[in-house]
């Protein structure tokens, strides 16, 4: 007999897992599904698995130090929950999902529109029965306006693509991209500082890491124009919100359009659900029933193919092939 492997989902949105249990059969392994939220409910329920599947549960030093597992995958692009240098260190693999990112180029769109256009105040003042467009001046049209895209990687591109048509200037700032893919692309290669005070629209399209946890705070803030608008569907922690709140109450910048919070658990009591210049929607820009199920289906394969002795493809932490080695 083949050996039998257990994989374990740490916590999960999802409301089915068929996907995966298809997958990671044909590798003679059996998946239970777990909600966990903490890291003790991680090693209770966890700590016997051959791999993990992971959403947002921290997978931190103390947990990894309790596992069993040959691959931590994380259900996305991002793993800034999983401690990838302690996993080296004990030879596990740790992979995330790279999908189409067509959704969260197409739903930073919708936040810049949504913004510019003011969307949201007109359409809940008009549902109050008023019916006055004067209300909402001004109005800037979007043709010749600068946008600056900070991170020019697979979701910047994407997002300059469809910006493109909208016949707006475009900038970016990326110090880890040649020269040559901005000429190619034909954008504008910006340092921050000048993108900020020069762009009427800001997006942020960079991972969270030490290198860039609130790479967006006071001093960058007020460099922006009055009138502009700010993006972020990366990850909340790389704005601080502190700083954009008050940047919003006191009118250093025009508005905000977030899909993240630096703490997403409490989104009640955050001050800036409360102003009317700002667009928040809950993490919610790379899903659509397409990237559902190729998340989930990618996600599995990763584990299926540790679990085989392969080499998973996304794997982030190459350095423990040499380890096992």
């Amino acid at each position: 007999m083949p050996e039998r492997f257990k994989v374990a989902v740490t916590d999960s949105e999802y409301e089915s897992h068929e996907i995966e249990r298809r997958v990671l059969a044909k590798v003679n392994a059996e998946l239970e599904v777990f909600q966990c939220r903490t890291e003790d409910e991680v090693m209770e329920y966890c700590s016997d698995a051959d791999g993990l599947l992971n959403s947002y549960v921290p997978i931190t030093r103390r947990v990894i130090g309790s596992l069993n597992a040959k691959v931590v995958t994380r259900y996305g692009i991002g793993v800034d929950n999983i401690d990838i240098a302690a996993a080296t260190e004990r030879g596990i693999l740790v992979t995330n999902v790279i999908y189409d990112i067509t959704d969260v180029a197409d739903h930073t769109l919708s936040l810049v529109l949504s913004l510019a256009r003011k969307i949201p105040r007109i359409y809940n003042t008009t549902k109050r029965g008023e019916w006055d467009w004067r209300e909402f001046q001004p109005i800037a049209r979007l043709k010749g306006r600068k946008v600056g895209i900070i991170g020019f990687g697979r979701i910047g591109r994407k997002v300059a693509q469809r910006l493109k048509g909208f016949e707006v200037e475009l900038c970016a700032y990326d110090p880890y991209v040649s020269r040559a893919v901005f000429e190619e692309h034909e954008i504008e290669k910006a340092e921050l500082e000048t993108l900020l005070e020069e762009s009427d629209i800001v997006t942020v399209h960079v991972a969270l890491t030490d290198e860039t946890r609130h790479l967006i705070g006071e001093k960058e803030l007020r460099r922006m124009r009055g009138e502009a608008l700010l993006i972020n569907v990366s990850r909340g922690g790389i704005v601080d919100e502190k700083a954009l709140y008050r940047s919003l109450k006191e009118g250093w910048i025009g508005g905000a359009g977030l899909d993240v919070l630096e703490n997403e658990l409490l989104v009640k009591g955050n001050p800036l659900v409360s102003l009317s210049n700002v667009i928040i929607t809950p993490h919610i820009a790379w899903y659509s029933i397409d990237s559902l199920a190729e998340i989930q289906e990618k996600a599995a394969e990763q584990v299926a193919a540790a679990l085989c002795g392969q080499i998973p493809p996304f794997l982030m932490n190459k350095e423990v092939l040499n380890r096992s080695k």
